[in-house]
This record gives C-alpha cells, sequence and structure tokens, in this order.
C-alpha cells in the first residue's frame, strides 16, 4: 500500500511516519489486504471550504473530506483531505489535543473509504464510536 502525506498547512508538526501508521493500522483493522494508493492531505479552512463547495455543493469548512476514487474492486484509491483549522477549533470545544482531532478525522475519512456512512444520528454514533476505539487502540 502506498501512502502519501501531502502537509500544505503551516499550523501545527504531523508527523507523516505517524500518520501512515495510522492509516495501516486503520486498513488492517478492517481487514484490508488491498492494495493501492491513498493520499492524506492536511490543509487549512479556506482549502478545504473550497473543496467542500466544490464537491459537494457546501459554502464552509469541514474537519474531512473523503474521495473514494476506487475504479476496482482489488485496489484502494482514496484522498483524505483534513482542516487542521478546525482541528485547532475543535480540541479547544471538546477538551482533546489538535493532533488527536487530526487522526480522528484521518480514521473518520477512511471508515468513509470502508463504506460507513454519518447521514444519520445512528450512523454518526456508531463511526464516533469506531473511529475513537481504533484511536485509543493506537494510543494517539
Amino acid at each position: 500500500m502506498k501512502i502519501i502525506i501531502r502537509d500544505l498547512q503551516k499550523k501545527t508538526f504531523l508527523n507523516p511516519n505517524r500518520i501512515k501508521k495510522l492509516v495501516l493500522n486503520v486498513l488492517s483493522g478492517q481487514g484490508s489486504k488491498k492494495s493501492g494508493e491513498i493520499t492524506v492531505c492536511l490543509v487549512g479552512d479556506r482549502e478545504i471550504r473550497r473543496l467542500n463547495l466544490e464537491f459537494l455543493g457546501k459554502d464552509c469548512p469541514t474537519d474531512v473530506i473523503a474521495f473514494d476514487l476506487n475504479e476496482s474492486k482489488d485496489k484502494i484509491a482514496a484522498d483524505i483531505v483534513v482542516s487542521t483549522d478546525t482541528a485547532y477549533v475543535n480540541a479547544k470545544r471538546f477538551g482533546t489535543s489538535p493532533v488527536y482531532e487530526v487522526y480522528l478525522y484521518i480514521v473518520h475519512g477512511l471508515l468513509h473509504i470502508f463504506g460507513y456512512d454519518d447521514k444519520n444520528s445512528g450512523q454518526r454514533r456508531l463511526m464516533q464510536h469506531k473511529a475513537e476505539s481504533i484511536l485509543r487502540n493506537f494510543k494517539v
């Protein structure tokens, strides 16, 4: 599995090797033996707002956007875009750290790639529980 980290923000330092380990941990936990490529892109609110408007029709920043680029069942192709600006705001709001929030968003995005959805409150709770469980085991 090829994992690419693109850090386009200046808010905080995030260890690319640690992010790669997190992605591999999620893939392993989901039982994925597929090959392919996953890009994790760290951006600010301005860029994620642009992407949110362009691809989802929502004119506001968000925490994470997951793009499932799979063209085959045998490989994974995905882009996960995370806002570190939103991570800082939410870290203060929820009493966590910005790094924890970024990792949470990465896991959330990956869960979307594996077919999880959060369109209703039950699905949101399931995804949140699953993501938090993954991060507890990963020891952020």
